[in-house]
């Protein structure tokens, strides 16, 4: 296991399509995955796409802290239906997403290759996921509220879009410790976030 490098906006990896992978039991897949579980942690995320950390394979992990679910229940328009319990750590391998409903929901993002960069990001409120696990087998769930919103931002990594990119207004994309200086609600929001001891997606 290891800690990798994570690329940063603007390096190629980061716009490309990534691949599927073939065989998701494959040894060098779980190397890859254990060397991932090791990276976020040191890198202090909730969630990691494997083309971060220059492997353009279609894979992710995510965890929900119960903290950073309860958070969002009880402090953001995003949500009224969250889930306040944990996500533990969960891996998707060729995942596939499925919009349940048209509604959306805007939230803060940020993200370990936009290190101390945020933005107000529109996302589906739910959706519906699938994909492969290192077992291979077949993982299935619908998932609202900050849960969701880890998951389609982690697999618009395989896709090489960056959360910007689906930003609606740049005026709230800046540095986070300028923005959360400010007055305005997006200000008060990610300070209340860093009290809380918040993790980059």
């Amino acid at each position: 296991m290891a800690i990798l490098k994570i690329a940063r906006m603007g390096h190629p990896v980061l716009a490309r399509i990534a691949e599927p992978v073939e065989d998701p039991t494959a040894p060098e897949v779980r190397r890859l995955i254990a060397d991932m579980v090791d990276t976020l942690a040191d890198a202090g995320g909730v969630g990691l796409a494997a083309p971060q950390v220059h492997a353009p394979k279609r894979i992710v992990i995510f965890h929900v802290p119960k903290g950073r679910a309860q958070l969002e229940k009880n402090g953001d328009e995003d949500d009224s239906d969250v889930e306040p319990e944990a996500v533990p750590m969960t891996v998707l391998i060729n995942p596939e997403i499925v919009p349940l409903d048209d509604e959306m929901a805007t939230g803060i993002e940020g993200c370990l290759s936009l290190p101390g960069m945020n933005g107000m990001v529109p996302r589906y409120r739910r959706i519906r996921y699938k994909a492969a696990t290192p077992d291979g087998s077949v993982l299935e769930r619908e998932a609202s509220g900050f849960h969701a919103r880890v998951v389609q931002h982690e697999c618009d990594h395989l896709d090489g879009i960056l959360y910007p990119m689906r930003m609606d207004d740049l005026s709230t994309f800046g540095f986070s410790e300028e923005m959360g200086r400010s007055e305005l609600p997006l200000g008060e929001r990610l300070r209340a976030m860093r009290e809380a001891g918040d993790e980059e997606i």
